[in-house]
């Protein structure tokens, strides 16, 4: 059975970013400390907070700054099996 995402690759970004933004301001940074903590631009991290836009390089970086490596670790390691049939193709 096929699972539906109401929402957006734009969507989930967005508020991927509404969730780091709150986590950077929770931990006392401005845009300017962070960028340079983490070694992006301050535009760059702009643009993310914005519009959920920015390299998988810079969202690494923000992430590892905000302490928070182990949840990009962790994605996409216990997937579930959808179907017997991906069972078998994965042996």
């Amino acid at each position: 059975m096929q699972q539906y995402i109401w929402e957006t690759p734009s969507e989930i970004n967005r508020n991927l970013a509404k969730r780091l933004k709150a986590i950077r301001k929770r931990k006392g940074y401005t845009q300017e400390q962070l960028a340079v903590r983490c070694n992006v631009s301050y535009g760059a991290l702009k643009h993310f907070e914005q519009t959920g836009r920015i390299s998988l390089i810079g969202l690494t970086k923000i992430a590892m700054e905000l302490d928070l490596a182990e949840e990009l670790r962790s994605l996409f390691t216990e997937v579930p099996y959808k179907s017997l049939e991906e069972v078998l193709r994965d042996q």
